[in-house]
């Protein structure tokens, strides 16, 4: 291949990818067309795409941006995945996958800068929790001392409450309130 085909590949890759700060290597090599063809649907109806590469042209292409640490995982065929929600929702798509498809390997990952070398890499990247799930929790754990606070607070003012209601109800009923010892 020409030197300025190879330049434009790369130009390519760079344009595409542009944006894209965390994604999964995989290798489809040796999937039957039928259960890849299956595989890319199934993925792309949750805006997951796959795009086979070329190793020594990405890595050109990842240089100096948020994919250059995938570096290490490229060797042989491979696949870039990467869109959805958030590479954890991609991890555990397509760990969801590999149980179906046997021939489909998982190779590593990146978020946020960290490698997650191979299928162990990917399998436990596919539990952590989501962008929106570990907002909630965060959230969570930010409101729960206030909610403790306002329990505490509001815990003295209930138990008056309800003495001064059952108060009301027996004189309201023509009961004598006697003195409690």
């Amino acid at each position: 291949m020409s030197r300025p085909m190879k330049q434009m590949i790369v130009q390519e890759y760079q344009r595409r990818f542009d944006g894209v700060s965390d994604a999964l290597l995989i290798d489809i090599r040796g999937i039957p067309a039928n259960d890849n063809n299956e595989l890319r649907l199934g993925l792309l109806k949750k805006d997951i795409r796959i795009t086979v590469i070329r190793n020594t042209l990405a890595k050109d292409a990842f240089k100096d941006s948020s994919l250059e640490g995938l570096e290490e995982g490229l060797t042989g065929p491979s696949a870039l995945c990467y869109g959805g929600e958030s590479v954890v929702d991609v991890a555990r798509e397509l760990v969801d996958w590999a149980k179906k498809i046997k021939d489909l390997d998982l190779k590593g990952a990146i978020l946020d800068g960290q490698y997650f070398d191979g299928e162990a890499g990917v399998k436990e990247l596919s539990k952590f929790p989501t962008r929106e799930e570990a907002q909630a929790t965060a959230v969570q754990l930010i409101l729960s001392p206030g909610r403790n606070l306002v329990a505490a607070v509001k815990s003295p003012g209930s138990k008056l409450l309800g003495i001064v209601k059952e108060i009301q109800e027996r004189l309201e009923a023509g009961k004598t309130i006697e003195k409690v010892g």
